[in-house]
């Protein structure tokens, strides 16, 4: 082979193996467009339960009992910021034969916390939290089915305050404390404000039971709350939620703690199947229960609000 040949198989090599390495360089340092620091979560829940007798000899009723549910998260994480939001919507109802359709469940709740650390390894937070809690439709003192006794907007819960928050990922675990924050409660149907329903002020009224002033719609609170968190696996296929807030006002009673626990237990079946049950406790001063009287209902003082659950249904994430 000539020296001319030669070279130029030599340069042609060299080109060949300079393109080639450059096609690699770039392959290696391309950075994805893919990446985000958002968890998305949609999730859609319908639970049923339905009864039925045909010459049943100890008697009872048909009945139906449907629940919608619908549970969204959005959570930025990046680094010494830590955003995280949650939308919690319930609505259930209930017929049974003999008796109007009733409502057996009804919940709007938004959740927004935004915490801030000074480095990438601590577990503590600067927080500022807003809690949002409110209705979909009226409720009634069955079977009467003419006065509500709450509505839309009517309790409305806002909390706002600024604190501290301790997370733990490994554990599932969310530790809220703040000695600043604003409680605020809207009563905006004007009949139950009108009443003093849920401890805003009630009207006004002459000595023959005129209204003077309209109560007020609103209640202001500055006070003390804790929040405890805990999503975990317990078993296989056996999901804990627990959720605990406490909240104390400064200057009315203080040391008198309102109490709102929630503890539930999401079993999936398999995919689309799950069950759940759990209980809901609340206790709040400014709530007022009322009792039957001599064929009359009169209010009494706050008592313990106990809620249980058990549904087997339908479940769907993207």
């Amino acid at each position: 082979m000539s020296m001319k040949c030669k070279a130029c198989l030599l340069a042609f090599l060299f080109i060949a193996f300079t393109q080639t390495a450059r096609s690699q360089v770039l392959i290696t340092t391309t950075v994805p467009d893919s990446i985000t620091y958002w968890e998305r979560t949609n999730a859609l829940g319908l639970d049923m339960n339905q009864i039925s007798f045909v010459n049943w000899s100890v008697g009872g009723n048909n009945s139906v009992t449907v629940l919608g549910k619908a549970h969204f998260t959005r959570k930025y994480t990046r680094r010494y910021m830590n955003w995280h939001n949650e939308l919690i919507l319930k609505y259930g109802l209930n017929s049974q034969e003999g008796q109007e359709t009733r409502k057996t469940d009804d919940q709007i709740q938004l959740n927004s916390t935004f915490g801030y650390r000074k480095d990438t390894v601590s577990n503590w937070y600067y927080s500022a939290k807003f809690n949002f809690q409110t209705q979909f439709a009226n409720g009634y003192q069955y079977p009467n089915t003419t006065d509500e006794i709450s509505g839309p907007f009517s309790p409305a819960y806002i909390f706002l305050g600024v604190g501290s928050e301790y997370i733990r990922k490994d554990l599932g675990l969310n530790a809220y404390f703040s000695p600043l924050t604003n409680k605020t409660t809207l009563v905006l149907n004007r009949t139950l404000a009108d009443k003093g329903a849920f401890g805003v002020d009630p009207a006004i009224r002459d000595a023959e039971g005129n209204i003077i002033e309209h109560g007020s719609q609103s209640r202001t609170e500055v006070g003390i709350l804790i929040t405890n968190n805990i999503k975990r696996q317990i078993f296989k296929n056996i999901m804990l939620d627990h959720r605990l807030t406490l909240y104390t006002d400064y200057l009315n009673n203080f040391g008198n703690i309102d109490v709102n626990w929630q503890l539930q237990l999401d079993m999936t079946v398999n995919e689309y199947v799950k069950a759940n049950i759990g209980t809901h406790i609340i206790y709040d001063d400014d709530v007022k229960a009322t009792e039957e009287v001599n064929g009359g209902v009169v209010q009494v003082g706050p008592k313990i609000q106990l809620k249980q659950m058990l549904g087997v249904g339908l479940s769907y994430t993207f």
